[in-house]
């Protein structure tokens, strides 16, 4: 980190169009602000001067950040998918029963898509999906999350690890869909709810292949 990157941004902004900011508390702005606008409008469709305006800085200040519009959406986008996998990995670490852990899981990713920003479009349903970068990070979210379950599974199981794996991606895919659904619907079941039927869908499934008992 160079020693410029914390002073204020060097370019003046409008006058009564915000305050000056050190450069990490810009860029979180900036972030949020693009958000709003990706997730109402699409990659497409949205427009750095909308991101400006919505942020209150002048376009010089949010080029300074971010050299264009993709730069940005893929900031956002790897933001977005280190939070979802992150707290798959708490969930996962939080306990050793492995029915709590499906539970918690599936909690994750219905917590993702109720949250009111909106990330998980970014994510699940982006209009970008043609650019390379874009659909690696998507990906990831699957990948990774995957990986951390299909290790718990070969653990418990002792199956090999293509079909741990391929158990795992499936969990996640369950998720990630029935969560989407559940939101598209506007259910009248509550998130909860909904989570502890689909996790316990899932678990009654993982449950059938037999536990591994080292000796």
């Amino acid at each position: 980190m160079t020693a410029g990157q914390h002073r204020a941004d060097a370019t003046p902004e409008p006058s009564g169009r915000g305050v000056r900011m050190p450069r990490r508390e810009r860029r979180e702005q900036l972030l949020e602000s693009a958000l709003g606008v990706f997730v109402a409008q699409g990659y497409h469709a949205a427009a750095m001067d909308d991101i400006a305006e919505r942020a209150g800085v002048s376009k010089p200040v949010l080029y300074q950040h971010f050299p264009g519009k993709l730069d940005l959406y893929l900031a956002l986008l790897d933001s977005s998918a280190d939070a979802v996998i992150e707290n798959c990995r708490v969930a996962l670490e939080a306990t050793q029963d492995n029915r709590l852990r499906v539970e918690a899981a599936m909690g994750v990713f219905y917590s993702y898509v109720a949250d009111d920003a909106g990330a998980f479009r970014l994510v699940f349903e982006s209009d970008l999906t043609s650019e390379p970068a874009v659909r690696a990070q998507v990906d990831r979210v699957t990948t990774e999350c995957a990986d951390m379950i299909a290790a718990v599974i070969h653990d418990d199981t002792d199956l090999p690890h293509a079909e741990s794996r391929l158990l795992a991606v499936s969990l996640v895919g369950m998720a990630q869909v029935s969560a989407r659904f559940w939101l598209a619907e506007d259910s009248d079941i509550d998130r909860g709810t909904a989570a502890a039927l689909v996790s316990g869908l899932a678990w009654r499934g993982i449950r059938g292949y037999p536990r591994h008992d080292t000796e």
